[in-house]
């Protein structure tokens, strides 16, 4: 097989490549690595003459599996670094690899931001948070990226390169007419958060062909540049953290706090709260759930007001509350949740942390159902979990962590996510709030939009990718879809070189995804 720019088809680097954050080792059939837009454009017009699949993707660090895959992968997380600041315009442009932090250090110079902050940031490219809709703690008061997303480069069917931008309407290859919103409308989930499916709702809103791109996890074309909208960074910030003694009023809790218009709302569950704990955190004995709150205001009185409006409002309902009144006792609330990750970390080889039922969304009226059935459901197949996530916005990621050890652990993984699936749809939430569905989620789908919604996706998906060569299997699910299939963790997992899955291993540990992966294959 040969492929434009930088191509390598040896067995280290397919395996380098075989994995990203989520559950999933699949071994490529190449790699290749553009130097520019017109390496891409030839990719492209070779997957189609080969019909090759091809898998973009940019540091690696997204959960459900769309950014592994059989066919091409193409690594777009080095070669487009264009960032530019148009401080009048509060505009960044940036290229597909320039993570979220680099824009946002650049932005600060001129009193700028990109609001939406994933959790991934430091990693995260421009391309990657485009093809998700990513989101994160500060999705409360900002949302997703989507509103954020001004104009994308692409590359699309044939090779064509091109530019779509916000407000220039929706383009030639796919429209609704008027009578398709409502039943568009009445069937996507009523959740504050969506990246599952096409986002054939913010179309039919806005008429922008932009909104079919925002979160179609590259399944429609290469986006090769973004142009973000910035914003001014709040002068002021301050928050609390306050303790619940009951998962019951958790409810109540994050409805009163929606009405102070809060920045960010995040929830640490009991599962996670005894990591924590474990890792040297102080953590109150009756503690049923954590949740950080952050406000921003454009004056310290008015930010320390709201923190003191949010403690006694909620003085019935917490067992301890923990006020942080400038930005350094901001730091040192938000430690807490920093301690969680490396607790995880240091889970023994035997314990894999593994997402499986990892980014759901509920109505936020039904958080704390949703917790409830998590936990029952994790009890019952006897698979610990970590439940953590951005409670203002019902969303919660879970992190099952099973023994790899223990006879049926799989078949247990596998009911377990069976059943938050129809827990889910009976409480009208999504699959997926802010990562996107990937090949982990794609062949749920159907459950959640309908078959007549599916039948418009893969409309969608032909009129932009006529030849199937953009990330096959992602949103719209291969035919021999199964969720559990090639994990990176077990008896049944692909084999690869020792040393390449201990530094896989090293980075899933760490966090380090910004590694260049290209790295991994070279010898020891």
């Amino acid at each position: 097989m040969t492929v434009a720019g930088d191509s390598f088809t040896d067995p280290r680097t397919r395996a380098a490549y075989s994995e990203g954050a989520g559950i999933y080792r699949i071994i490529p059939d190449a790699v290749a690595i553009p130097a520019g837009i017109e390496d891409v454009v030839e990719l492209v017009r070779e997957a189609e003459r080969n019909r090759s699949p091809l898998i973009p993707r940019g540091a690696g660090s997204g959960m459900p599996g769309g950014n592994v895959g059989r066919g091409v992968i193409l690594d777009m997380s080095r070669a487009f670094t264009t960032l530019e600041v148009d401080a009048r315009r509060r505009i960044a442009r940036a290229g597909a690899s320039v993570t979220w932090t680099q824009v946002t250090q650049a932005a600060a110079i001129h009193g700028l931001r990109l609001p939406p902050d994933p959790s991934s940031g430091a990693f995260a490219t421009s391309g990657g948070m485009v093809a998700t809709n990513a989101a994160g703690p500060r999705s409360v008061r900002y949302g997703s990226v989507r509103p954020w997303v001004q104009a994308i480069e692409v590359v699309g069917a044939g090779g064509q390169q091109r530019w779509i931008r916000r407000g220039a309407g929706s383009g030639e290859r796919f429209s609704l007419a008027p009578d398709d919103r409502r039943p568009i409308t009445d069937n996507f989930p009523k959740t504050r958060k969506n990246s599952s499916g096409y986002a054939l709702d913010a179309f039919a809103a806005s008429g922008d062909e932009l909104d079919l791109f925002v979160g179609a996890e590259g399944t429609l074309g290469i986006v090769t540049t973004v142009e973000w909208r910035l914003d001014p960074i709040p002068p002021e910030s301050a928050g609390a953290a306050l303790t619940l003694g009951s998962l019951d009023d958790l409810g109540e809790a994050v409805a009163y706090l929606a009405t102070l218009d809060p920045a960010a709302v995040e929830l640490l569950d009991k599962t996670l709260l005894e990591f924590v704990a474990a890792a040297g955190g102080e953590v109150h004995p009756g503690a049923e759930c954590l949740l950080l709150v952050e406000f921003e205001r454009q004056t310290a009185a008015a930010a320390r007001g709201v923190v003191g409006d949010a403690v006694r409002g909620l003085r019935h309902l917490t067992v301890q509350a923990d006020t942080a009144l400038d930005r350094a006792g901001l730091e040192q609330i938000w430690g807490i949740r920093r301690l969680a990750s490396p607790a995880l970390a240091r889970l023994p080889e035997t314990r894999r942390s593994l997402q499986v039922v990892e980014d759901g969304c509920v109505p936020t009226a039904r958080l704390s159902g949703y917790l409830a059935g998590l936990r029952a459901a994790a009890a019952r197949h006897e698979m610990p979990v970590a439940i953590f996530g951005h409670a203002g916005d019902g969303h919660v990621h879970v992190n099952a962590l099973p023994d790899l050890t223990r006879p049926g652990w799989r078949e247990a993984l596998q009911a377990l996510y069976d059943e938050v699936q129809d827990l889910l749809v009976g409480l009208g939430g999504t699959p997926s709030g802010e990562h996107g569905d990937g090949r982990l989620r794609a062949g749920t789908l159907e459950r959640f939009f309908g078959p007549e919604l599916m039948r418009r996706f893969r409309d969608l998906k032909a009129a932009y990718d006529p030849k199937s060569i953009f990330n096959p299997g992602v949103i719209l699910p291969a035919p021999d879809w199964t969720p559990l299939a090639d994990l990176k963790v077990g008896e049944g997992a692909a084999g690869i070189p020792d040393d390449i899955a201990a530094r896989l291993r090293q980075i899933e540990r760490l966090g380090g995804w910004g590694t260049l992966k290209l790295e991994l294959a070279r010898s020891p």
